[in-house]
C-alpha cells in the first residue's frame, strides 16, 4: 500500500456542512463530499473507563454512525472502582449497562477488555490482549486517550494502543482524543477537528446516561468548555478536536 502522501480528505456525505469531518483521514478537507461515501469505514474508539469513549469523542462517533460506519466503543474497563460505596462488582455491573444504553443510542458495538479499574496494567499479557483485540477488528481508524495525562489508565491505554499500532505495521489511522484538558489530558494541541455542532444533543444525550458518575452536574466545567472552545478555534459552535499520528500505512481512499 501507498503513504497517505496526496493529502486527500474525507468529508461525510450526507450530512450538513457544519458536521463535516475535517482532515480525518487527511487534510486539507476536500470538497468533494462523496468520496467517504463509497467506502464503508470501521472506526474503533479505545478507552480507559464506561464513558470515556463518549466524552473524548461521542459526536464523531455519532457523526461516522450516522453516515453508516461500523464503530466500535472498547473500554479497558467496566468501571469496577468508579462508585463510591459499591463493591467492584456493583459498580461494574451498572458502569457496564450504563455504557451498553449509550451505544445503543450511538449505534455502536460495545466490547468490554479485562483490564480493571484503577489497576490497569502493563504487562506482556496486556500487550497481548490490545494486539489481539485490534488485529481482530482490523479497523480502518482508531481514536484513543492522548498519552500524557494525570490518570494512570488513560497513560496506559494510550500507550497499549501505540504498540498494537506499531506492531500491526501502523496499517490504520491513530487519533489522540483529550479528556478534560488542563485537569486531565496536558499538553493537547491539535492537528485536526470535527464540527460536533449537528449532534450535540445526542453527545449529551449518552454522556448524560452516565449517572453514576454524576456526569451531567459536572459536564459544563470540563467536557462543555472543551467542546465550546475547540468550536471557537475551528469557527463553528462545537467541535471535538484530535492529534493525528502522520505515519500510518493505510490508504482510505483510492
Amino acid at each position: 500500500m501507498n503513504e497517505i502522501s496526496r493529502r486527500k480528505a474525507i468529508k461525510l456525505s450526507g450530512m450538513s456542512a457544519g458536521a463535516a469531518m475535517v482532515g480525518l483521514s487527511i487534510s486539507p478537507l476536500a470538497d468533494n463530499k462523496s468520496e467517504i461515501a463509497e467506502k464503508k469505514l470501521k472506526i474503533v474508539v479505545v478507552g480507559a473507563h464506561p464513558d470515556d469513549p463518549e466524552t473524548i469523542c461521542g459526536g464523531t462517533m455519532a457523526i461516522f454512525a450516522a453516515a453508516g460506519h461500523e464503530v466500535i466503543s472498547a473500554y479497558f474497563t467496566r468501571g469496577e472502582a468508579g462508585i463510591e460505596g459499591k463493591s467492584h462488582a456493583e459498580a461494574a455491573k451498572i458502569r457496564k449497562e450504563e455504557a451498553q444504553k449509550a451505544c445503543a443510542i450511538l449505534k455502536a458495538r460495545a466490547v468490554f477488555l479485562r483490564q480493571v479499574d484503577g489497576s490497569c496494567e502493563i504487562t506482556p499479557n496486556r500487550y497481548s490482549e490490545v494486539y489481539d483485540f485490534l488485529k481482530t477488528e482490523n479497523p480502518d481508524i482508531v481514536f484513543t486517550h492522548w498519552p500524557i495525562d494525570t490518570h494512570r489508565d488513560h497513560r496506559i491505554c494510550s500507550d497499549l494502543v501505540l504498540d498494537a499500532w506499531f506492531r500491526l505495521g501502523r496499517d490504520f489511522e491513530l487519533f489522540y482524543c483529550e479528556a478534560m484538558t488542563g485537569t486531565q489530558s496536558q499538553n493537547f494541541n491539535p492537528t485536526d477537528y470535527v464540527d460536533i455542532s449537528s449532534v450535540i444533543k445526542q453527545k449529551h444525550e449518552v454522556c448524560f446516561i452516565h449517572k453514576s458518575q454524576i456526569i451531567e452536574e459536572e459536564y459544563p466545567q470540563y467536557h462543555g468548555r472543551m467542546e465550546t472552545f475547540r468550536g471557537m478555534e475551528h469557527k463553528c459552535d462545537f467541535a471535538e478536536a484530535f492529534v493525528r499520528l502522520n505515519q500510518n500505512r493505510r490508504e482510505l481512499i483510492s
